[in-house]
């Protein structure tokens, strides 16, 4: 097993994982701590160490709001659940699980960015243990990234200090990691030339922004999203879409130094990290990728869909519900409106056919939220159905359960795709752990090939799963078991698919 390897900076030793045949590496630095004069600049490189780096443990997480235990929270209860966990504005660290025994190997690799939307997370969150996936054979990698304020805030001084790289630092963080990965995943038995870069939620909507960046030519050699697709489709999402140009961001930046209480950048960064922290939690401002027309030249959704974006295979998709756990509307008139709001079509024939199917406000409710996120997926889908590249569409509806009913929520999936079900607290049962064995297979194999299909590991080959076209726009189900869903869109999703392309 590979126990210690050596990279450009230096040695690192690593644990075994609780499978003993899988080496995980928790720690290693892929940049420069960003304080002091790194504060608000794109990651600088790492130094070089002596001796020994003993990547034992996971680094500190991201500044962000402190955990606050409440059994409300949804989220709270599901992995939010250590108040405690080391937090530090030093944080671009990286994660590595290898099941090589030796450098040669040259075995897939996976790049994880987590979600949180940008503004919370960490890659020590106990759903994205990467052994179950190393194990098919896979150097997994997740990778830390700045969040919030200390991420995404622009001012006029940071632009003039540096005109090409003014904006985006998670972003460019997460650049950062996976172009470490390429230059140093060999000595962990990787292979440079065969990354997968993938993400949930906010992540998912990096992986986006990742692959529309005029910087990132030959970035990675697939792409995988997870409910990432961040536009106006999911109602209540706090998440704004990309069109927030860098001369508003940077007012913005001016704004929040008042409210600091600074005036120039140098007494900013010569602030507190925790301070800063704290006032941007009262300041309540989501901070998020802004078009700098450098990493980020518009909006990420609209490019990919115009296919701006590094031609790749791309598997992607959505859970059932999603924010369903939040409704939005109290009567139908709300209904009308937001519909009117969000799409750019006659929001009474919307109302129709959502009515046309079930007749009980909460039913038509349900009913268009679920079809609000696959709308998403049904775009991209049609815009890329006639490319080389192929797009592979699912959507998991599987019974998850637990006192709350809490339905196919926003990030459930991700206890399956890592097949982490063990470290949840719901009473998971025989048939989950068939399906996320299934879903993680499918995942792996993806990874390694562009292509899903494979075996399952009782050596039964599992449902194949096709490609997404504009004859067969099918996808996988992920509900009980996988299982290829040979079904037309609705109409009503027929309908919303063409009114989106006759506004384009």
């Amino acid at each position: 097993m590979l126990r210690t390897v050596k990279i450009k900076n230096g040695l690192i030793q690593g644990l075994p994982a609780a499978d003993p045949r899988i080496t995980s590496f928790k720690g290693i630095p892929f940049a420069a701590p960003p304080v002091g004069e790194n504060r608000w600049r794109a990651p600088q490189p790492a130094k070089d160490w002596k001796g020994v780096l003993k990547a034992f443990e996971f680094a500190p997480t991201s500044m962000q709001a402190p955990t606050v235990i409440d059994v409300n929270n949804i989220y709270t209860r599901e992995w939010s659940v250590d108040p405690e966990l080391p937090m530090d504005e030093d944080c671009l660290y990286l994660n590595v699980w290898t099941p090589a025994c030796s450098p040669n190997e040259k075995l897939p690799v996976y790049v994880w960015y987590f979600g949180g939307g940008l503004q919370c997370g960490s890659t020590a969150e106990m759903e994205f243990d990467g052994e179950r996936i190393a194990r098919r054979g896979i150097v997994v990698v997740t990778v830390n990234y700045r969040l919030n304020v200390f991420g995404f805030l622009c001012h006029p001084e940071i632009t003039a200090e540096a005109p090409k790289a003014p904006a985006n630092f998670g972003n460019l963080d997460q650049q950062a990691g996976t172009q470490w990965v390429k230059c140093n995943i060999a000595a962990f038995g990787g292979d440079p030339d065969n990354i997968t870069i993938g993400g949930q939620s906010a992540g998912g909507g990096s992986v986006l922004s990742q692959l529309t960046s005029p910087q990132n030519e030959d970035f990675c050699q697939k792409a995988i999203i997870e409910s990432g697709v961040i536009t106006e489709l999911y109602p209540g999402n706090p998440v704004p879409r990309g069109k927030y140009n860098l001369a508003d961001a940077e007012q913005d930046g001016v704004e929040f130094f008042k409210f600091l209480g600074v005036s120039s950048l140098a007494e900013a960064r010569r602030l507190d990290a925790k301070y800063i922290r704290d006032k941007a939690v009262k300041y309540n401002k989501f901070w998020g990728t802004v078009i700098d027309n450098s990493f980020c030249v518009g909006d990420a959704f609209e490019l990919f869909i115009e296919n701006k974006r590094l031609m790749v295979p791309v598997l992607l998709g959505h859970t059932s519900s999603e924010f369903f756990n939040k409704p939005q509307v109290k009567n139908l008139d709300e209904f009308k409106d937001m519909a009117s709001k969000m799409f750019w079509e006659d929001a009474n024939e919307f109302l129709a056919l959502c009515k046309a199917q079930t007749s009980s406000l909460e039913e038509i409710r349900k009913n268009a939220t679920v079809n609000f996120v696959e709308y998403a997926a049904r775009i991209v889908g049609e815009a890329n159905a006639d490319n080389k590249q192929p797009l592979y569409y699912y959507n998991f509806d599987a019974e998850i359960p637990g006192w709350d009913n809490p339905g196919t929520f926003h990030s459930v999936d991700l206890w399956f795709f890592f097949e982490t079900l063990s470290k949840c607290w719901r009473p998971f049962v025989g048939k989950h752990y068939d399906l996320a064995r299934q879903m993680c297979n499918y995942w792996a194999n993806f990874i390694r090939s562009g292509n899903p299909n494979g075996k399952d590991s009782t050596g039964e080959d599992m449902p194949k799963w096709e490609i997404y076209t504009k004859e067969a726009p099918y996808g996988m189900l992920f509900r009980d078991k996988a299982e290829f869903l040979r079904e037309q869109p609705s109409e009503l999703m027929k309908f919303l698919v063409k009114q989106y392309f006759k506004k384009k």
